[in-house]
């Protein structure tokens, strides 16, 4: 049969494993085809060249993964999307924030394993009859970053505003003791990656040498984090700031994750064949860091170098209480579907894994990369307040770092 030349309703599938496969066959689904594509640019290239009938598209991905919403996303920008997108994923992945990021980004439904038939025929062929209508009353949203409720941003107005001003001799007291000890402004900003991958200035005291940055290749063998001891040769520099794979290239898309640093663009694919993933950690940390100076000693312990980012507060870069934002050399590792979760929580000055691990000693960089998808999970107002509160403590337990 010709797909071309026929009216034939196609329900496309990506991902689908033989089990899922093999349900679908039994289902009764208005007599309509069933294709199966391996991921998103082999059912665009397929329904763009043989102009296929598609009536609705059911990934078996996660909400986060490359098939997930992000499909959805990219599916939506080239004007494609016209049928309902469902996911299929396991029950106990599926977690609350989960399905709200889902719904919000558009998911017309979320399948969950074991598979029951008469959902999924009650359920789909009731979408797919009814979408123009359902679709046109939703009015769906493309999936977007966190933004802060109206009720937390106005405790942060209050919190950090009023912090400012009675903080602001100890303010002076630390600047000069800074401007005394070493050559250098006293204050300093570097970009962070935030909430949605978004960049900013992101403000601090200065605690270390104005050459810090210049000394960070000569002290690689110092990482705390390190996978091993070896000093791993920088990735080299590609000179077209739009580096795509070819798969990207071929399906004439745009990176669908792309990473940063500084002003380079690389796909994450292309980057991964540069560099081996083992031989980097993520996070950069250095125990008794020769680079810090005795009043960035001080401050660090007391997190005194941290009460600057109450600006970043008041012009809306961050909340209190959140996910701490990263150097853009950690965040573009922070890509895969087991840790993006963390990026669609507020960024914040404190959160869960500074108040659960500061003083209890190192801690890995899976530990801490769990704590902050906890806390995306799981964030409201009245947690923010139990933070803060257990902050206050936690500030003044010594921390080497």
């Amino acid at each position: 049969m010709n797909l071309a030349e026929t009216s034939t309703e196609i329900i496309a599938f990506i991902n689908c494993d033989s089990t899922t496969k093999a349900l679908f066959e039994t289902y009764q689904l208005s007599g309509r085809k069933m294709m199966y594509f391996e991921n998103g640019i082999e059912l665009v290239n397929n329904w763009k060249k043989n102009k296929l009938q598609i009536v609705a598209i059911v990934s078996q991905s996660d909400v986060l993964s490359v098939n997930g919403i992000s499909l959805l996303e990219n599916l939506e920008k080239r004007q494609l999307l016209t049928t309902p997108f469902c996911l299929i994923l396991p029950k106990e992945q599926l977690t609350e924030h989960k399905r709200k990021l889902a719904l919000e980004s558009g998911v017309a439904e979320l399948f969950t394993t074991p598979l029951s038939a008469e959902s999924i025929e009650t359920r789909l062929n009731f979408l797919i009859t009814n979408w123009s209508k359902i679709s046109n009353k939703q009015q769906h949203k493309a999936f977007a970053p966190y933004k802060t409720e109206f009720l937390k941003r106005a405790f942060d107005l209050l919190f950090a505003g009023t912090a400012l001003i009675c903080l602001s001799p100890l303010f002076l007291i630390i600047y000069l003791w800074i401007k005394l000890e070493s050559k250098g402004p006293a204050f300093y900003y570097a970009l962070r990656v935030g909430t949605g991958y978004r960049v900013f200035k992101f403000y601090k005291f200065r605690s270390m040498y104005a050459d810090a940055d210049k000394r960070l290749k000569d002290l690689k063998h110092l990482n705390q984090y390190a996978a091993n001891k070896e000093v791993v040769e920088d990735i080299p520099i590609a000179d077209d700031l739009d580096v795509r794979c070819a798969e990207c290239k071929a399906a004439d898309i745009a990176c669908r994750f792309p990473i940063y640093a500084d002003n380079i663009q690389w796909c994450e694919q292309s980057y991964i064949e540069n560099k081996s993933s083992k031989a980097n950690s993520a996070f950069f940390k250095l125990k008794n860091d020769p680079r810090i100076t005795k009043v960035g000693k001080f401050i660090r312990n007391t997190s005194i170098d941290e009460l600057p980012q109450l600006w970043n507060v008041i012009i809306g870069d961050m909340s209190i209480v959140g996910n701490r934002p990263l150097p853009l050399y950690e965040a573009e590792k922070l890509t895969s579907d087991r840790y993006a979760l963390r990026f669609l929580a507020p960024a914040g000055i404190t959160g869960l894994w500074q108040v659960e691990k500061r003083g209890k000693g190192e801690m890995s960089e899976d530990e801490r990369l769990m704590l902050d998808n906890k806390y995306a999970e799981n964030h409201s107002f009245v947690n923010d307040i139990r933070l803060i509160l257990k902050t206050i403590p936690a500030l003044f337990q010594s921390e080497n770092v």
